[in-house]
């Protein structure tokens, strides 16, 4: 069943709730062997050593972005679904909600559109409480620390509107914990202005956050974290300069590498690996399953099978024309792509049967033994990654590319291409062109392959421009490029702003 523990927050809303929750991204040892993020113990109340008073505010921002709202049934079918990589899955007639997203248009009554916009600005006001929090905050506090505290908050808010702006273009922003209900009826800023407020954001959090944290705090956004995301804003600006050396502080600054196989990045042990850049934390034991501490961004898109493989919903799986799109051998394909009935033992030795899907979603699979020691099926502990290092070489070679500086793009393109043969050069060979319009070509097919599944293909078809080509080259002819590259104002926020949103065009 659907998580119910949600925290909403409308901009237009008779009623502001905020919720405040002292859990989030913390300790994270080995996966059988630690506690829930972010939980206070005797040992570390009023807060752990090193950390600050205000983390009880922090915690709360970091726990909205594993909702039901953030990242869970919306988000996936805005950034996957959508795409041409994903179809929706599970059986024909289950969610319309979904079949919308795959099929479109989406309507303005489609719920899914009001949790993704009400789930990213719970999450904004939790980032606002933060701030609000340090700057009435008399008590002596150092300064670093109340520095951290905004760094964090303003990561997390920057992140959230970056979202949000992907997903609907014109929203309002909010900087400041609303008192009143007329307070919170805000009129849309300009695409171009939220950016603009991403930047400051993000520019500053990557001049306050620390390089890395102490282990008991991984997870934790760093510099590189806002450096990585604001490269990524630049890119869909086109300020491809900024872009190449903002993506050139997170490579220069030494902390991340390619050195984890592609087949461990997306396993249990595999998360908070040294290519991680930001992931959204989750966790679950024996005690603690269905609840605040875990996701369900797993068990939507787990197997949707009987028995042993009952491992969940079976959407957002992958799309024949994914499949087609790998070069011959390629073993990314393995690592992301479960094939049922399957071609051989999975690297945990299981062989799944035909099921209602030919194809799942692999970066969600589950270990069995972490499994068992949980006494859950549906993957609640599975942390979702946000931003990896590859993704920050894919973006450097973009830009530099765009930029002309042909050979930087060729190396930055051929570290992820080497990491994903893995030694076996009979497979992948090194791209060779110093042609701009092939080398762009090369470098966004790689961005398709390397990050399936991961949330990025629509958003960057759009950016690129081609998406009604490639949408309707993979079947999905209903979509519109001048509509459905935006999703609609939900029509719930439009009505309690009593007209003050204003509605996409074409809906």
């Amino acid at each position: 069943m659907r998580n119910n523990k949600k925290n909403i927050v409308a901009i237009s809303v008779s009623l502001i709730i905020l919720t405040i929750g002292i859990f989030g991204a913390g300790c994270k040892k080995d996966f059988l062997d630690r506690k829930p993020l972010g939980q206070y113990t005797t040992e570390n109340y009023p807060y752990v050593a090193g950390s600050g008073p205000y983390d009880q505010y922090v915690f709360a921002a970091y726990a909205s972005l594993r909702t039901w709202e953030t990242s869970v049934f919306g988000y996936i079918g805005a950034v996957s679904i959508r795409s041409d990589d994903a179809d929706k899955g599970s059986t024909p007639a289950d969610a319309s909600t979904q079949i919308e997203m795959d099929n479109f248009p989406v309507t303005p009554t489609n719920s899914l559109t009001n949790d993704l916009w009400t789930g990213y600005y719970a999450t904004i006001t939790d980032c606002n409480i933060v701030l609000s929090q340090v700057a009435k905050d008399s008590s002596n506090t150092p300064d670093a620390t109340k520095m951290l505290a905004r760094g964090e908050a303003r990561f997390l808010r920057g992140y959230s509107y970056f979202m949000l702006v992907r997903l609907f273009g014109n929203i309002p922003i909010v900087d400041t914990v609303l008192e009143n209900v007329s307070a919170s009826n805000i009129a849309q800023s300009t695409s171009s202005e939220v950016y603009a407020f991403i930047e400051n954001d993000l520019q500053f959090a990557a001049a306050t956050l620390p390089l890395k944290w102490d282990a008991k705090f991984i997870g934790r956004a760093t510099s590189g974290a806002a450096n990585g995301m604001l490269a990524k804003v630049y890119l869909y600006e086109k300020k491809w300069q900024q872009a190449m050396s903002t993506a050139g502080m997170v490579i220069s600054s030494g902390v991340y590498n390619l050195n984890t196989p592609y087949d461990k990045i997306f396993t249990e042990d595999g998360e908070n690996s040294s290519e991680s850049v930001f992931e959204i934390q989750a966790y679950a034991d024996a005690n603690h399953q269905e609840d605040s501490y875990g996701c369900q961004y797993a068990n939507v898109q787990g197997v949707r099978g009987s028995g042993q493989f009952n491992l969940g919903w079976g959407f957002n799986v992958p799309s024949q024309q994914l499949v087609d799109a790998y070069e011959p051998g390629d073993p990314r394909e393995n690592s992301t792509i479960l094939f049922c009935p399957s071609p051989a033992p999975t690297q945990y030795g299981e062989v799944f049967p035909a099921e209602p899907n030919p194809r799942y979603n692999k970066k969600v699979y589950t270990n069995p033994a972490v499994r068992n020691s949980v006494g859950d099926q549906f993957g609640w502990w599975t942390n979702i990654r946000i931003l990896r290092y590859s993704d920050i070489l894919l973006m450097y070679a973009e830009a530099a590319n765009e930029l002309g500086q042909t050979d930087e793009a060729l190396a930055k393109l051929e570290m992820v291409r080497a990491r994903a043969r893995n030694g076996d050069n009979s497979i992948l060979p090194p791209v060779t062109t110093t042609d701009q319009s092939q080398l762009r070509d090369a470098i966004r097919h790689e961005r398709r392959i390397e990050l399936a599944m991961e949330g990025e293909r629509f958003f960057d078809i759009v950016r690129w421009g081609i998406a009604d080509s490639v949408l309707h080259a993979a079947g999905k002819t209903n979509f519109v490029g001048t509509r459905d590259d935006l999703l609609p104002i939900p029509q719930t926020q439009i009505d309690l702003s009593k007209g003050v949103l204003k509605q996409n065009p074409g809906y």
